[in-house]
């Protein structure tokens, strides 16, 4: 045996916090042996030398190496399990991509962990520490970039939500905020509307949906600068509600909003009628999303709906694809395009 103060070296402090995960060339290294002879001693398969096998198993414990439930997969047959990491479980959007999530892999005879990150950064590493070891593929929203993920996936596949294709390195399913805007905005240009603002709902940096307004504002050449963009406090109605106060208090020739989701759209209608405006005669609300809250409200709001449940089913044929070695879906096939629906809000 070896002494553990003397093993545990290769096990380093990454610069933002929790270690790396082991990984099957580390123990071979520490173990002094090949790739395949770590394999067949921690899955017990093929005839291996005992104490060549004490001294791998001894080196998988020191550096605390589990192997990949993925790779365990990949020869023997059973039950899939994958990780869904999800954001806020208290936005009714989320339930809704979720439920896409689960009905697909029960189609597919898989189990779902779901894992609440509640937007926190932290919260999402340590997401991925405890799923690379309980699952085999993680699916889910991150805010961390492709190389502090890559840290703590530990070689398990992971499909991103939200994210397009092209602004990561891992499999992905996108919403074509793009398409949706040129939808809204034209919509509201239709309706004699020249001056627009936007509630905006990242509040770390600009994303797809503020980009693609502001894109959408400028083809149609109308005004805009940073005082017709107000980041809301949080993804909820009363964080619609006091963005929209502020917005109204730099801009208060504004016609018509756009909302980063429809919660926050729906907190800009009670904004406007606390300030004896009426919705949408004097302000027309454009929400994202499309939930069902929508249609509850008075008046119903107009917007671009998504179909929530598909964005699910496409992150699992994205799980599908990794596990069978084929290339993940690209392109169109990656995104989930909004439509717009009208109500009587605009």
């Amino acid at each position: 045996m070896w002494a553990d103060n003397q093993q545990r070296e290769p096990r380093t402090e990454q610069p933002d916090g929790p270690r790396r995960r082991a990984t099957i060339n580390d123990v071979a290294q520490l173990a002094g042996v090949s790739r395949q002879t770590v394999s067949r001693a921690v899955n017990d398969k093929g005839e291996i030398d005992p104490a060549t096998k004490e001294r791998v198993l001894e080196a998988a414990r020191l550096l605390d190496y589990r192997p990949s439930r993925f790779a365990r997969g990949l020869v023997r047959k059973g039950a899939v399990t994958a990780g869904l990491v999800i954001p806020d479980l208290m936005n009714p959007f989320f339930p809704e991509v979720a439920a896409g999530v689960l009905e697909a892999a029960e189609q597919r005879g898989w189990q779902v962990v779901v894992w609440d990150s509640r937007t926190d950064d932290t919260r999402e590493r340590e997401a991925l520490d405890v799923l690379s070891h309980q699952a085999d593929a993680v699916v889910g929203y991150f805010k961390n970039d492709d190389d502090v993920l890559a840290r703590h996936l530990g070689g398990v596949p992971l499909v991103l939500l939200e994210r397009g294709p092209q602004q990561t390195r891992f499999a992905a399913v996108g919403i074509d905020a793009a398409a949706g805007l040129e939808q809204g905005i034209a919509h509201l240009v239709r309706q004699g509307h020249r001056r627009i603002g936007m509630l905006d709902g990242d509040r770390n940096a600009p994303g797809p949906r503020r980009e693609a307004f502001l894109a959408e504002i400028r083809r149609h050449r109308l005004p805009v600068d940073d005082s017709w963009i107000v980041v809301s406090p949080e993804h909820s109605v009363a964080g619609g509600e006091a963005g929209m106060g502020q917005l109204l208090d730099a801009r208060p020739e504004i016609t018509a909003v756009f909302g980063f989701n429809d919660l926050i759209a729906i907190g800009a209608m009670r904004c406007a009628r606390r300030r004896g405006l009426g919705v949408p005669d004097d302000l027309a609300v454009l929400g994202f999303d499309g939930l069902s809250l929508g249609e509850l409200v008075e008046p119903a709001l107009t917007t671009l709906h998504l179909d929530k449940r598909q964005l699910g089913r496409l992150a699992v044929e994205q799980v599908a694809r990794l596990r069978a070695g084929e290339e993940p879906l690209s392109g169109s096939d990656a995104w989930v395009v909004p439509q717009l629906v009208l109500r009587a809000s605009t």
